[in-house]
């Protein structure tokens, strides 16, 4: 039987960055990208049209019906999992996150595997250079060299 907990540091960190996910999503547009080797996908998330719900007691944040986030208890102490869509991504805390920053905006990428998922709040909607600005963002944290993902986390 597998025993599951949630443990005063990983609830302290892990509650911590999904503090810092909410404030991604005060932002009007918001771009969610998924990148790895094979190359990337890039959601819009419009937050006007999009109902974004911050459960606070329950540490978990979803906007409408396509991207949700939520610290929970596991035998490591606490994980992080992030859905968009068909994805589900799982941190587990330090070293499986970073923060980028470019003048278009401010953005958290997360790591998993050879795959890393980038929450991107732009300061206006993109009209031009969506791929480019996005994988610039990404790539302050996470670059593949020879099919292998080098990624530089902030924590």
């Amino acid at each position: 039987m597998a025993v599951s907990n949630l443990d005063m540091h990983a609830l302290f960190v892990l509650g911590d960055l999904r503090a810092k996910l909410v404030k991604q999503f005060q932002s009007r547009f918001v771009y969610v990208t998924e990148q790895s080797v094979e190359g990337i996908r890039i959601v819009e998330i419009d937050t006007e049209t999009a109902l974004v719900v911050d459960d606070k007691p329950g540490l978990k944040l979803k906007v409408g019906d396509h991207f949700s986030a939520a610290v929970l208890p596991s035998r490591e102490g606490g994980k992080f999992e992030i859905k968009l869509r068909d994805i589900k991504l799982t941190v587990y805390g330090l070293g499986d996150y970073a923060f980028v920053s470019v003048p278009e905006g401010q953005g958290i990428v997360f790591k998993e595997g050879h795959t890393v998922v980038m929450v991107f709040a732009a300061n206006a909607q993109f009209t031009e250079g969506l791929t480019k600005t996005l994988k610039a963002a990404t790539a302050k944290a996470a670059k593949w060299r020879k099919g292998e993902l080098t990624f530089k986390a902030s924590e």
